[in-house]
């Protein structure tokens, strides 16, 4: 038997990460790894600017390197906050769930939107995707001006966002924050497109890393 998939919120939302649990359930297999999900007590109470993903890099680095039973790290932040630092410092697979969501999101359609927290999040986002290479396939996100806790518990926002992200060419979606978990299938079926809840995504990946090795 392998070691756990550790999936940390690198915010102190303890109510995220208990939504991230919740979300992941279909996603404990029997005869698999065990997926526990962990919150970062010393980060901000919602990642939301470059400032606050820089001060989770060391003590997420710090919380990990104490865990050496762990098989593989997903970072639960839709900044993807630490990624490349952990995967240079740590001997085991590190999961982002930006860029696990958008590969999910383009294996259902040609053209993606994002659902983002605000505003400023988005020029975050866009760098990243530029360095994926992936700005051509982006129609854009739209903001809903909300607090990550905020997010848990405003479907009819996401799901307006949602609307004007497919009217503009998106055939999946993503949602950009970790705090819109819970959303995922009821935003679906309103919809009528896939919509991607990237920890779900990264999660998959990371079974597939661990059950294959």
């Amino acid at each position: 038997m392998s070691g756990p998939i550790l999936v940390v919120n690198p915010n102190s939302n303890a109510e995220v990460t208990a939504g991230l649990d919740r979300a992941l359930a279909p996603f404990r297999l029997g005869g698999g790894p065990e997926i526990e999900c962990l919150t970062l007590a010393e980060g901000p109470f919602g990642v939301e600017s470059r400032r606050d993903g820089d001060a989770v890099i060391l003590p997420m680095l710090a919380l990990l390197r104490s865990r050496s039973d762990a098989a593989a790290v997903v970072v639960a932040c839709y900044s993807d906050p630490g990624v490349e630092t952990l995967r240079e410092q740590l001997a085991i697979p590190v999961f982002g769930i930006q860029e696990a969501g958008v590969l999910a999101a383009l294996g259902r359609a040609d053209r993606f939107g994002v659902i983002a927290l605000s505003e400023a999040s988005i020029a975050r986002h866009r760098r990243h995707l530029r360095g994926l290479g992936l700005l051509d396939r982006w129609v854009g996100e739209e903001a809903v001006a909300l607090s990550v806790a905020e997010s848990a518990h405003a479907l009819a926002t996401l799901e307006e966002a949602g609307r004007r992200l497919s009217a503009r060419g998106a055939g999946a979606l993503v949602l950009g924050c970790t705090g819109m978990a819970e959303a995922r299938g009821p935003l679906a079926a309103a919809l009528g497109v896939p919509v991607i809840e990237p920890t779900q995504a990264a999660v998959a990946l990371a079974l597939h890393a661990v059950l294959a090795a």
